[in-house]
């Protein structure tokens, strides 16, 4: 199609290129290897972190929202935080921490601690699936769902893990433990491992309470009751939008933003994840779910999301629970002339075909997962679009390109170097794209560096060279390094500006060397060993160390030859609706917390809904009673100007409301808390001087 070109890329390496373009890229359509459906995704930021994408060499200012996969690292400077999410899964890393994703697919999570701290809390564990965190001197395999914190020291060579809830083994050294729920593990060594076990003592620790608060907002989202908490960032919605129930979708989410005709996919750019392509990040810190799950719909002058199902609360025979496909961007493209892309969210029922390659299952599963579509029309797109190889869709009417406001468009500059989307939009002509042929599939664009690094800046502080360089230890073998961005984006230029598929990639990646060989040490054979009680613990007889008398740790078992407990083992309650969590509550308190939030957020929705249908009445108003077109234009700005201006105050309005909740309830919490503490002990010996 004549609206959409590649862009040309200079590249310096002639022998790569004429050597790639002999290579065959032929594959059977149903023969790809698909790529995973669930991410990473970094969903909260705090101070300095550094971000390295998989195949270059460059850190980062790292970003809201990005997509994490294979090859991604991160790095947290002194005072930083961040925390990503898998599915239900999350992962929090404290300050100095050094982290990469080894492998991360449908049924492995393989990550990287070279220095600091990490929290890995894991709500569901399936039959096949594996959380691995791999450190310089050891691999610790999660069992069961729980709550793992991982500490690196400076040196590298100990590891200390706190089981706060769960059960896990640690490998290493040719040696296998089994870690504990309520033990505080210690394992120095590299060659050998020397493990020390001890209680947890809650010692007021900063980090693991901060940590609590964030899955407490997460265990006790409104939005769970709406979408499957499989979804990465469900939680991110109570505070920003509100759940309205209509005719046609059932409950909907509308986003409260202060901006005045704001439409999805406009408010962001473009990254180039691979194996992926163009990946859309939006700008808003609520702006991940809504935009790689579900589809959005035009009700009533108001954008709104309709979501993925729930996760049913019981199976039964005939309930067939699909767990979300993440997807890069779920929108139709259209031609908008000129050297410009343009596109439109989808809506309900309507089909995403991936621009990368894939099977049939799997575009089966991207859309029955995130919308309500027959199969047969699925297999339709498939057969025409990917196999068949047709451009444009004819004979679709897609409910959300006729909307007024809905199609965006951006130079193929800005498209493929990671530009704001806000700052370089292409003007359309609204009647034009409303009945412009659409195509399915992202124009072929061979990316640009930029569209790599996100448009990011360069980053102020990066791991320092040892901890980059430091080996580490994997019980399962990690995939090759992908190859790097030069190496793909030539490959990408001879396959027409496509997405390479895994063949393709492997086609191109270099052998290993002996020094990527050497950062990743895979344990040898295990065997079952026992901890030692750690010395300062009361079973050893030793209470002078500076931390309160604990209960005998349980001594652990000998470790399974198997990473997994038997497959009829029965979960613990921490694998149920309540997720494991380390805080105790007063139930009774805490359901009074969340029905007052819950109101204030229905009361809140409600006053944001009674403006926008005022606000809508008015823009109606105004074009019917200016027949001027110049006229209309001038009233229409003005009108924007007051509606953003309520907007804004209505949304501050809201924000003190919830502060004020908030402060109010925390108070509560203390309050309660004094009365359960138990009252001080007499002293004896002052009573008996005062007999005296």
């Amino acid at each position: 199609m004549r609206n959409f070109g590649s862009l040309g890329v200079r590249l310096g390496i002639a022998l790569l290129l004429a050597s790639l373009l002999l290579l065959s890229f032929s594959l059977a359509q149903d023969d790809y290897e698909d790529p995973p459906s669930r991410v990473a995704r970094l969903s909260f930021l705090r101070g300095p972190v550094s971000f390295q994408p998989a195949g270059t060499d460059d850190w980062i200012d790292a970003a809201w929202n990005r997509t994490l996969t294979t090859g991604d690292a991160l790095w947290t400077d002194q005072g930083a935080r961040a925390a990503l999410h898998i599915g239900s899964a999350s992962i929090v890393l404290s300050e100095n921490t050094g982290f990469t994703f080894l492998n991360l697919t449908d049924n492995m999570a393989q990550m990287q601690l070279s220095s600091g701290t990490l929290r890995l809390r894991v709500k569901r564990l399936g039959e096949n699936e594996n959380f691995e965190v791999d450190t310089p001197n050891l691999a610790f395999s999660v069992l069961r769902p729980g709550i793992y914190e991982i500490k690196v020291n400076e040196d590298g060579d100990t590891t200390v893990i706190e089981d706060r809830a769960g059960e896990g083994e640690v490998t290493g050294g040719g040696s296998a433990f089994t870690v504990h729920a309520g033990e505080l593990d210690t394992f120095s060594g590299t060659d050998q491992l020397y493990a020390d076990t001890d209680s947890i003592y809650d010692n007021g620790d900063e980090f693991e309470e901060w940590c609590e608060l964030r899955d407490h907002h997460e265990d006790n989202s409104i939005s769970i009751r709406y979408v499957s908490d499989d979804v990465i960032g469900y939680d991110d919605l109570d505070d920003n939008g509100g759940w309205r129930s209509t005719p046609d979708y059932g409950y909907v989410w509308f986003p409260h933003t202060t901006i005045v005709g704001w439409a999805p996919y406009h408010y962001g750019h473009w990254d180039y994840v691979a194996p992926w392509g163009y990946t859309w990040v939006d700008d808003a810190q609520w702006g991940f779910a809504p935009f790689h799950y579900g589809r959005w719909v035009f009700v009533n002058g108001t954008w709104g999301w309709v979501p993925v199902p729930p996760r049913p609360a019981v199976y039964s025979p005939g309930i067939v629970y699909v767990r979300p496909v993440y997807a890069p961007a779920l929108v139709a493209w259209v031609g908008v002339g000129g050297p410009s892309v343009g596109w439109f969210p989808l809506g309900p029922r309507e089909v995403y075909v991936p621009s990368y390659p894939v099977s049939r299952n799997y575009v089966t599963n991207v859309n029955i997962s995130n919308t309500t579509v027959n199969t047969t029309v699925i297999n339709n797109y498939y057969t025409t679009v990917v196999v068949n190889k047709t451009v444009n869709v004819t004979n679709i009417t897609y409910v959300n390109q006729r909307v007024q406001g809905a199609v965006v468009a951006t130079s193929t500059q800005a498209f493929s170097s990671g530009q704001p989307v806000a700052r370089n939009v292409v003007a359309v002509n609204v009647r034009e794209v409303a009945s412009a042929p659409v195509v399915a599939m992202t124009p072929p664009t061979v990316p640009q560096r930029e569209a790599v690094l996100g448009g990011r800046p360069t980053a102020d502080v990066k791991p320092p060279a040892a901890v980059q360089a430091r080996a580490i230890v994997a019980k399962t073998p990690p995939p090759p390094r992908p190859p790097s961005f030069a190496q793909r984006q030539a490959a990408i230029q001879a396959n027409g500006g496509r997405p390479l598929s895994a063949a393709q990639v492997r086609q191109i990646a270099p052998a290993r060397t002996q020094a990527a060989v050497a950062q990743v040490k895979v344990a040898p054979p295990a065997k079952p060993a026992q901890m030692r009680v750690a010395s300062n613990n009361r079973a050893a007889g030793n209470n002078s160390a500076n931390r309160p008398p604990g209960p005998t740790p349980t001594p652990p078992q000998p470790a399974a030859n198997n990473n997994r407990p038997p497959a009829n083992a029965v979960m613990p309650s921490n694998n149920a609706a309540h997720p494991p969590t380390a805080r105790p509550v007063n139930e009774q308190l805490e359901q009074q917390h969340q029905q007052q939030i819950a109101d204030l957020h229905a009361k809140q929705d409600a006053e944001r809904q009674q403006l926008e249908q005022q606000q809508e009445q008015e823009r109606q108003k105004s074009q019917q009673q200016q027949a001027d077109e110049a006229k209309r234009q001038q009233a229409a700005q003005q009108l924007a100007q007051q509606h953003q201006q309520q907007l804004e105050q209505l949304q501050q309005k809201h924000q003190q409301e919830q502060k004020q909740l908030q402060q109010e309830q925390e108070q509560e919490h203390k309050d309660a808390e004094k009365k359960q503490s138990p009252p001080p002990k007499p002293d004896n010996k002052r009573d008996e001087k005062k007999k005296q």
